[in-house]
């Protein structure tokens, strides 16, 4: 052999032998990559592209004044407001899961009951041997809340309350379990060398220990600055005004080790902090006096009477004859009328069930009627048209889908959608991905044109949106309100 040809050879030989290596290497790492890690006690972590199979992503929140709350039948909350903006961006609906307790969050996230921890948590060296934290979202001080009492002078305001972080010793102060309030104040007992009492409260939040203290329950509690200030438009006998902290980072968290996770949720809050809509939603929930205000008005009418409307009463009454959870159909009202009993569309439907003057007529009620005729006529709708479905879905948890799009739309168009899933070998029976799909295209001549369908055109979306949005708003009544 030549010793050009030989060169060659061994040149081939050589770099075959390094791609095969390098090739090797590329499929270790992306099996590595796409496999669950393991989390210091040795459980897996599942990465985003696990939790995208799954289908959702499960996030732990705060039921309060600021987070997540109904006002008025409509689910509001900074941190719920947060969750659905991520939720758009990950293309990936997020289950909601209620739990105030800090130390059962850290558990459900250690254990993978939940992915995420969507509260403002004090970011602490200590914490993060159990939880991995996102970047910052924003930052807040820690605050002492006392008592102002009555019938004091300015002089004898300032000589009996607690006006710097000295005054604390031999004091006695509740805090909530697993937060950092507990270090916090361990630290300060230290650096002002006298002994404050620190009393742990196994079930009261922070908020509550708040009103404890406006109610003359407990005489000091600690909370974070931005949720002191949204209580003190309420509370108006606390004083929030000594520090006893500098400003810290508050942060959401996830499991230790699920890396990927949180670095697609470090990089929508490093943008989303950014938008204008971030900032707006900060002034709407901390900084602007009367929508804080209104939102903790409508926390404490929820949470302390159960209340979603003032047709409550009139809702379960009639929810019993369709069998039905009530709070399904304050939802389908809600959507309809936002409990607005003289609302009326641009179509001519009206009241808290817009009905079309046609249908009321039928079921005997006018714009004139009451709010309670007006439930009674919307239900007997409801139940004709369950019962004109009850055969051809058998399935009563699917069957509220269908019952849904028709009120919406007109049971015409659901039994054109149905015929249509039947043609194309979907199935009839089933809302989600079948049904559903065609009614959605029912605004594509494709489709309204096809010889089985009977009623032609429908903006199908609207309607779809109108399913989606009844059923989502139900699940967080579900969350917030007793059944």
């Amino acid at each position: 052999m030549k010793p050009f040809s030989f060169f060659c050879v061994y040149s081939y030989v050589k770099a075959r032998r390094f791609h095969i290596i390098l090739f090797s290497i590329i499929v270790l790492v992306v099996n590595a990559c796409q496999s669950p890690v393991q989390t210091k006690e040795g459980r897996s972590c599942p990465d985003i592209n696990e939790i995208h199979k799954r289908g959702k992503l499960i996030a732990c929140i705060h039921n309060n004044s600021t987070d997540y709350f109904i006002l008025k039948g409509n689910p509001m909350g900074f941190q719920l407001e947060l969750l659905n903006n991520l939720s758009d961006y990950l293309n990936l609906p997020i289950e909601i899961n209620v739990d105030n307790n800090l130390h059962s969050n850290f558990t459900k996230i250690a254990t993978g009951q939940c992915d995420l921890v969507a509260v403002g948590l004090t970011i602490t060296g200590e914490r993060k041997d159990t939880i991995s934290f996102t970047k910052p979202i924003f930052s807040t001080r820690q605050v002492l809340v006392q008592r102002i009492p009555k019938g004091l002078s300015q002089k004898q305001l300032k000589d009996t309350l607690i006006s710097n972080q000295l005054e604390l010793g031999n004091k006695t102060i509740v805090v909530e379990k697993g937060s950092s309030f507990i270090k916090r104040l361990q630290d300060l007992s230290e650096e002002i060398g006298e002994k404050i009492n620190i009393k742990i409260n196994d079930t009261a939040t922070s908020e509550e220990l708040i009103s404890m203290v406006s109610n003359a329950i407990i005489d000091y509690t600690i909370s974070d600055e931005n949720v002191a200030k949204v209580n003190k438009n309420y509370y108006t006998n606390i004083d929030i005004s000594v520090p006893i902290s500098f400003p810290q980072n508050l942060a959401w968290g996830v499991r230790c080790g699920a890396d990927s996770l949180l670095d697609t949720i470090n990089i929508w809050i490093e943008n989303f902090k950014k938008t204008k809509k971030f900032k707006s939603l900060y002034i709407k929930y901390f900084k602007n006096k009367r929508s804080t205000e209104n939102n903790f008005e409508g926390f404490i009418s929820t949470n302390d009477e159960g209340k979603i409307s003032p047709y409550d009463d009139i809702i379960k009454d009639y929810a019993k004859g369709l069998h039905w959870d009530w709070r399904l159909l304050a939802s389908l009202i809600y959507q309809e009328s936002h409990f607005n009993p003289q609302a009326k569309s641009w179509a001519g439907a009206f009241g808290l069930m817009q009905l079309m003057p046609t249908t009321a007529a039928r079921f005997g009620v006018d714009s004139l009627s009451s709010p309670t005729q007006q439930i009674q006529a919307g239900v007997g709708y409801l139940k004709w048209v369950n019962k004109q479905l009850k055969t051809d879905v058998p399935d009563s948890a699917q069957r509220i889908y269908f019952v849904l799009a028709s009120y919406n739309a007109g049971l015409g168009h659901v039994r054109d959608a149905m015929r249509l899933a039947e043609k194309y070998n979907r199935n009839p029976k089933i809302w989600k991905d079948n049904v559903e799909y065609f009614l959605f295209e029912k605004s594509n001549p494709k489709y309204y044109l096809d010889k089985v369908v009977k009623n032609g055109y429908l903006r199908g979306r609207e309607t779809k949106n109108h399913v989606n949005q009844t059923i989502e708003r139900y699940k967080h009544y579900r969350n917030l309100i007793p059944n």
